[in-house]
């Protein structure tokens, strides 16, 4: 379905928009701003363009991601794994999110794994209880980092960039 679009959700600060600009350029790009409303990204991976949409993830744009649910081709929900604090709150809103759509592709990207309190990513399947959110569906765990400006994506997310153009592909 060509309408349909790759969704990227996740709480406010989780770097949702670092991760789809980094993705875009193949380069580390920090973004500063919390994306208000709506971040559409169209990426180039192997040949395909693919349509991104990035939900603000601050309180008034959560009442929105439901609606979008049915237009995605996979979730993408990213979490800050540095952020303990929020990761029950991240996990409430995963779950509201997979029982809508018991069977949308999910890739969850823990990301932020380069700072020092950073979650390894089997605590990060812990505390969202990933093992809980439906056999039928494809889930896959990416731990991710954006470090210095200009510099190469990590190979993590190249992994998760060709991973993602695969799903994409082959989503019914």
């Amino acid at each position: 379905d060509k309408n349909k679009q790759i969704l990227v959700l996740g709480l406010d600060g989780a770097g949702k928009t670092s991760i789809l600009d980094s993705l875009a350029l193949n380069k580390v790009q920090h973004s500063k701003a919390p994306t208000q409303g709506f971040n559409p990204v169209c990426i180039d991976i192997e040949d395909n363009q693919m349509e991104f949409l990035e939900i603000g993830g601050s309180e008034p744009f959560r009442s929105y991601w439901e609606m979008y649910l049915f237009k995605g081709l996979l979730l993408i929900f990213v979490v800050d794994s540095a952020d303990h604090n929020r990761l029950p709150e991240a996990k409430k809103f995963l779950h509201q999110l997979t029982e809508a759509n018991p069977i949308l592709p999910l890739v969850v990207f823990a990301h932020k794994q380069d700072l020092e309190a950073a979650y390894h990513i089997t605590d990060i399947h812990e505390a969202l209880a990933l093992s809980e959110v439906g056999n039928d569906r494809k889930l896959f765990l990416f731990g991710t980092q954006v470090t210095k400006n200009g510099s190469e994506i990590p190979s993590t997310m190249q992994d998760a960039k060709d991973l993602i153009a695969h799903l994409a592909a082959n989503v019914q």
